[in-house]
């Protein structure tokens, strides 16, 4: 329990997630909540790509800016942005102004629009859901930083022309949409989201 916290409202929490109310809202409300709509998840990949060598809290205090510059994150829209939006964007202080990851929204739009042909971003990343609920984590030193199915995903995605998706990267949209639920034992969390009932926990490796 040393990786866990009580809050003041007696709740517990891990250690990232129980000192930055941004953040401790994050958790409570959104990280491991299933997302199934495909604006949801197309936002979920850019900032995560976003999120690649900096904090998760400095992406989520961007977060409405980058709402703000890719248009609520439209799939369509985004996609048809140009050599004018992209300096636009670097020229974006609210924002992070890399121009890779701005190019690689961009790519990664046209290639979600692409994907309807063929079923879907939703169903596509929901496909990678392992076949059995992966060991309920205890504490840091059990969570993994990518498993088999975010290296599959991962290469699956760039082949349909997405980039900044890394199985690390992937394993963290996972993570955070609901597709593995890695609360720790204990976490008032654990089990929230629906996808895999807290009934069959089981401790970690």
């Amino acid at each position: 329990m040393s990786d866990l916290v009580i809050g003041d409202d007696g709740l517990a929490r891990p250690t990232w997630a129980a000192s930055d109310p941004l953040l401790r809202d994050y958790y409570d409300t959104e990280w491991g909540m299933p997302i199934r709509d495909e604006r949801g998840l197309f936002e979920r990949i850019s900032l995560e790509a976003f999120q690649s060598g900096l904090s998760w809290v400095t992406i989520l205090r961007k977060r409405p800016a980058f709402r703000a510059a890719f248009a609520e994150f439209d799939p369509d829209v985004v996609a048809a942005f140009g050599d004018s939006d992209v300096e636009r964007l670097l020229g974006d202080s609210a924002i992070v102004r890399n121009r890779a990851k701005i190019e690689a929204t961009i790519a990664n739009a046209a290639a979600t629009v692409a994907l309807r042909a063929e079923g879907g971003l939703v169903d596509l990343v929901w496909s990678f859901r392992p076949e059995t609920e992966p060991a309920a984590p205890e504490s840091y030193a059990d969570l993994r930083s990518t498993s088999p199915e975010s290296v599959a995903l991962s290469k699956t995605l760039r082949k349909r022309g997405f980039k900044f998706v890394g199985p690390t990267t992937m394993y963290a949209l996972m993570q955070a949409v609901g597709i593995v639920d890695d609360h720790f034992v204990g976490s008032h969390r654990r089990g929230s989201s629906g996808v895999w009932p807290a009934s069959s926990d089981r401790p970690g490796p």
